[in-house]
């Protein structure tokens, strides 16, 4: 039988003399109490002042503007709701724009997303020219979308890019055409904008949930046969879940919010096909209106959607599903 060391052996409880009795040992200080949590109030209070004053104050102050009746150049002449909401509704070119909106929403994300998910399987292997390619896709993402625009904007030009020129050549568009004047080309014309700007910054997010992704996994299943559209089915998509909701929830909400683009190209032309919602907020605050409680109205209203969307959207993808 192996001996047991001291410090192994059970002991029995020690005996106190009679009439006294066990001292109760009093719960020790939780780890945020005192002086660690003074500390910790010390570090955190400065970044909960900023999100209180460049986030938080921000939203209540809209959501106020949003039932008053507050123009652009006076002040707030008091509490109208539900007035200003209702005007919204009352406005068709508004409904026009919510239609063009998702409308260039499903297109871009149809085509954004399944294009980045094709470009990262393409790299995600480490070599000279695989690092090369992913170089040159990625290089677009440097500019900003403004930047992008204007770019786009001059190859456009019919004076002094070369686009106009060549497609009437080939017959795509009319010899006194250009791309923008009308309002499929104005929209295809901003899709292959974004699409080119955002498609390697996509394609590096999901390229890093590809590297998350254990090598044990696609060994195991290679070893019992599995072909590559099987692993891609079986182990890709559903380890990649995580990182596709996220991608898509960034395009999808992206696509709701353009604004630069289609200010820059368009300025919501011709007629007034190619306005977005985010171009109604600016032109009622700043243009046609000046009513910043109609454009505050209008900005609640797509705050709302945009949470409703990313809700279902996680749910849709099973992120927050407990899986065994």
């Amino acid at each position: 039988m192996q001996k047991l060391k001291l410090s192994e052996r059970i002991l029995p409880p020690r005996r106190l003399p009679p009439g006294v009795e066990r001292p109760v040992s009093k719960p020790r200080a939780g780890i945020g109490s005192g002086a660690e949590n003074r500390k910790g109030w010390a570090f955190t209070s400065p970044v909960m002042l900023v999100i209180l004053i460049f986030f938080i104050a921000p939203i209540i102050l809209v959501f106020y503007m949003s039932v008053s009746q507050w123009s652009l150049l006076g002040n707030n002449q008091g509490v109208n709701f539900p007035d200003n909401y209702v005007k919204l509704f009352e406005d068709p070119v508004l409904m026009d724009s919510v239609w063009f909106t998702l409308k260039y929403t499903v297109i871009t994300t149809l085509i954004l997303m399944p294009l980045a998910l094709g470009l990262a399987l393409l790299v995600q292997e480490s070599n000279r020219w695989n690092n090369v390619l992913r170089t040159a896709i990625l290089l677009p993402s440097a500019l900003g979308i403004a930047s992008a625009s204007l770019l786009f904007y001059a190859l456009y030009s019919p004076q002094i890019g070369p686009l106009t020129g060549f497609l009437q050549k080939i017959g795509v568009l009319d010899q006194n055409g250009t791309i923008l004047g009308t309002p499929d080309g104005a929209l295809w014309a901003t899709v292959v904008i974004v699409v080119w700007r955002f498609a390697g910054y996509y394609m590096l997010l999901t390229m890093v949930g590809l590297h998350s992704i254990p090598g044990d996994v696609y060994e195991a299943a290679r070893i019992d046969g599995a072909g590559r559209f099987q692993q891609f089915r079986s182990i890709t998509l559903p380890l990649l879940r995580p990182t596709l909701a996220m991608t898509w929830i960034m395009s999808i909400a992206g696509s709701l919010l353009a604004f630069d683009q289609f200010y820059i190209l368009t300025k919501g032309g011709p007629n007034n096909s190619t306005l977005t919602v985010v171009q109604m907020i600016y032109r009622y605050a700043f243009e046609t209106k000046k009513d910043l409680g109609l454009a505050a109205a209008l900005s609640v209203v797509v705050l709302i959607v945009l949470v409703l969307v990313s809700f279902f959207q996680l749910r849709l993808m099973g992120v927050n599903e407990d899986e065994d």
